[in-house]
């Protein structure tokens, strides 16, 4: 750990001399992506052709596998639970918050970047800060050139530095306190306003911004408010642990075509304007369209053949065979598919190894993303603990408004899991086909399935709205078994009036708009309590007048009718109603 601004120089130039053949492959790939081959490959290229006459099969190739990978996996909280429903509800929560760090941090749009970065210059440096302004935390994708790092034996971060440079004026501005010194360099150099040399250096305690000359300065310090570094290293595996690109062994092979390019084109110009053999008999020589050359033997005027070498046209196909292998770029993702019926070999069968390869790399780029939010969640409850927030975002296509106070929610839950599932691989028919034959055989269940099919989906909102669907059909199916009883009700001699108005009454709910369970609770709301009927023989009380139908002074009592009604749901969610009258009358 570098307590001084004096350690951290001495630290960065370590880390560039242990680097130094790190940081030329990349700035290599970077020269050839960026259509500077000519930096790299000096006079390999003449003047009049500067720069390579082929198509960047290396720029091509790097931005179809950014594209491939660059896709966002599902984030969610550790902890959930099928059948425990408040653990459920928390972690439900938490994933709403992490999925507004990824939708704050705009992930979407630039994990294609961050894929490019790490294929391209082999790791890729993920760093977690607060955005006081929005009060949340923030990811940024920091570039691989410049960036050093050290990790202990168990693969934990030590420390992290970017190196970098600014214009003199441009710092004095941003450091108003420390502009003398800036200006002071001014004055020393020959340029006007000089790049001054930069160091952003990370530790377990503190960030320090420091200057990396021999009068070292730390401009600003400011303190960690995590318990560990706030950064984190995607990178590919390499057999000796130093970060390598997809492409650091390919770009002289990419040299070589160019070069053979050049000398085709060139001998095509040779074969074009090569000299004009005559027979002795021509005297003189005509130039342009329809010129006419007298001549006893006029087969024997041509040019002069400079045919093409077939073993240029085998060396070109062997280079871009080459090219194209040690890019592990199959010819199906460029449209030259070779597949057979007949042997079975086909599409997937030619680009299993690329698939492969995109697997690989999403797998360590969405742990790495996820190990990252879960620093935004310690962030999080550390430097904003008691601010009551309200986020909006959107989760796998379903937007929500969500308010919490960090204190209150995360309380130290910071698990979070990325998951591309176990289909991504597959196109969404065959990802369908195989989740519902796994699902009939028993071997997971559905939550599992939604989880991992490759379409953009909220579990857990997706529930619910398939329970109350459900139980919207069923109370339908109920009600319309209700109704099918009013002809059995008018032959027992029942009255099918109350039945006929509660299906009217839904009606006109629906028609309104009511949704159907609201409908429903007002359709069949229980009657109001009617007042206390005297017993038969007794004297009604003063002023309470007899209801209907109710027997009088020495008159014979009516019959009392009793409905008995059930509605029943049967195993395989069919709908069953039963209805009985009971009639009764006082004896005597």
């Amino acid at each position: 750990m570098a307590e001084t601004a004096q350690d951290v120089v001495e630290l960065s130039h370590r880390l560039e001399r242990e680097n130094v053949d790190r940081d030329a492959r990349m700035r290599a790939v970077q020269l050839v992506r960026t259509g500077n081959a000519r930096a790299l490959y000096g006079s390999l290229f003449p003047s009049e052709w500067p720069q390579p006459i082929v198509a960047n099969t290396i720029d091509v190739v790097a931005q179809d596998l950014a594209e491939s990978i660059g896709t966002l996996p599902t984030f969610s909280a550790a902890g959930d639970s099928i059948l425990d429903e408040s653990r459920r509800s928390r972690a439900d929560k938490l994933t709403k918050i992490i999925n507004y760090y990824v939708y704050h941090s705009r992930l979407g749009t630039r994990i294609v970047q961050a894929a490019d970065r790490m294929m391209t210059y082999g790791f890729l440096p993920i760093r977690v800060e607060p955005d006081y302004t929005a009060q949340a935390p923030y990811l940024q994708f920091d570039n691989p050139m410049g960036s050093y790092f050290t990790k202990d034996r168990f693969g934990n971060l030590t420390s992290y530095l970017r190196v970098f440079s600014r214009r003199a004026n441009e710092l004095a501005a941003m450091f108003p306190e420390h502009a003398y010194r800036f200006e002071r360099r001014s004055e020393w150099g020959t340029e006007e306003n000089p790049m001054i040399k930069m160091i952003r250096y990370w530790d377990k305690e503190a960030e320090r911004l420091v200057i990396a000359d021999e009068d070292a300065v730390v401009l600003s310090t400011v303190g960690n408010r995590l318990d560990r570094i706030p950064v984190v290293i995607a990178g590919r595996p390499t057999l000796d642990d130093s970060p390598r690109g997809s492409f650091d062994d390919v770009l002289w092979v990419f040299a070589a075509k160019a070069k053979l390019a050049l000398l085709s084109l060139e001998a095509t110009q040779k074969a074009v304007e090569a000299p004009i053999a005559l027979p002795q008999d021509v005297q003189e020589m005509a130039f342009g369209p329809d010129a006419i050359l007298r001549s006893q033997t006029p087969e024997r005027i041509r040019r002069v053949s400079l045919d093409l070498p077939q073993a240029s046209l085998i060396t070109e196909n062997k280079l871009d065979e080459e090219l194209k292998f040690g890019s592990r770029f199959p010819d199906a993702r460029a449209g030259q598919i070779d597949s057979s019926v007949v042997t079975g070999r086909g599409v997937q069968a030619l680009m299993g190894g690329f698939d492969q390869r995109i697997k690989t790399a999403q797998s360590m780029l969405g742990d790495a993303m996820a190990e990252a939010l879960s620093m935004c969640l310690e962030l999080d409850e550390k430097v904003w603990p008691s601010t009551r927030k309200e986020v909006s975002s959107v989760t796998n296509g379903t937007p929500y408004k969500l308010r919490y106070t960090p204190k209150d929610v995360i309380k130290g839950e910071r698990g979070v899991t990325a998951e591309y599932g176990v289909m991504a691989g597959l196109d969404p028919n065959r990802a369908l086909v195989w989740g519902l034959q796994g699902l009939g055989a028993g071997l997971f269940s559905k939550s599992y399935l939604r989880r991992n099919l490759p379409v953009q989906m909220d579990v857990l909102e997706e529930e619910r709205v398939i329970d109350v669907e459900r139980l919207r059909e069923s109370a339908l199916q109920a009600v319309a078994g209700y109704a099918q009883a009013i002809p059995t009700m008018a032959v027992e001699g029942g009255d099918p009036e109350k039945v006929v108005m509660a299906v009217q009454s839904l009606i006109d709910q629906r028609k309104k708009g009511v949704p159907i369970e609201a409908a429903i609770e007002v359709a069949f709301a229980p009657p109001e309590p009617e007042p206390d009927v005297p017993a038969p023989g007794e004297p009604a009380p003063p002023g309470d007048g007899a209801p209907p139908g109710a027997a009088g002074l020495g008159g014979a009592p009516n019959p009392a009718g009793m409905q008995q009604m059930l509605a029943s749901l049967t195993g395989g969610g069919n709908a069953g109603t039963s209805v009985r009258t009971l009639r009764q009358a006082p004896i005597g």
